[in-house]
């Protein structure tokens, strides 16, 4: 870490042991993860506060490469097993852990995009027959039956209705698995 750990006690004396824990869960992070810049920790003592009465506050922020932070401040409320001080560090840091855990995953690029469903219009539809066909964006018609049409949506459908599909083979050639009218910003 580039700087020394910042840890501030607020309504309550410095605790010596409560100190040594929280370094020794900022090294497990550091040792984990290895891209902490600096550490501030503010440990609030239980008060009379309406909210959070009896209940110690972590707060705890990370900062990281390229202005990225970790910021763990929220002490839920009416959770008893905050009046334990050994609880209330451990369970902020292991928030912490798993939000660090999310940045550095980020930072690596290994976050998983889920791609968008393509767009399609209605070309055609028999609604005594309960199918229909699509017409995708590069011209290529796929059919549908009206039980693979989301939230019992078949009967709404027109020619020219916009619409999300997902594509599977089927006996007959290409065929859209789940069909769901598309929102306002899809595709025209």
């Amino acid at each position: 870490m580039q700087t020394p750990v910042q840890i501030d006690f607020q309504g309550m004396p410095v605790d010596e042991h409560m100190r040594e824990s929280i370094i020794g869960h900022v090294a497990k992070l550091e040792d984990r993860f290895g891209r902490v810049t600096a550490c501030r920790v503010m440990v609030k003592a239980p008060g009379g506060h309406h909210r959070t009465g009896g209940l110690y506050e972590i707060h705890i922020r990370l900062a990281l490469p390229n202005g990225k932070e970790v910021d763990v401040g929220r002490t839920p409320q009416n959770d008893e097993r905050y009046a334990d001080k050994a609880f209330a560090i451990n369970d902020a840091f292991k928030r912490a852990r798993r939000q660090l855990q999310d940045q550095v995953r980020h930072l690596q690029g290994k976050v998983k995009e889920h791609e968008a469903s393509p767009l399609a219009k209605v070309a055609r539809i028999d609604h005594d027959g309960g199918f229909g066909f699509l017409e995708t964006a590069d011209g290529r018609e796929i059919y549908f039956h009206q039980n693979s049409v989301l939230n019992s949506a078949f009967p709404r459908l027109r020619v020219g209705t916009r619409v999300a599909f997902a594509e599977e083979m089927g006996e007959k050639g290409p065929q859209a698995s789940t069909v769901k009218i598309a929102g306002k910003h899809g595709m025209r």
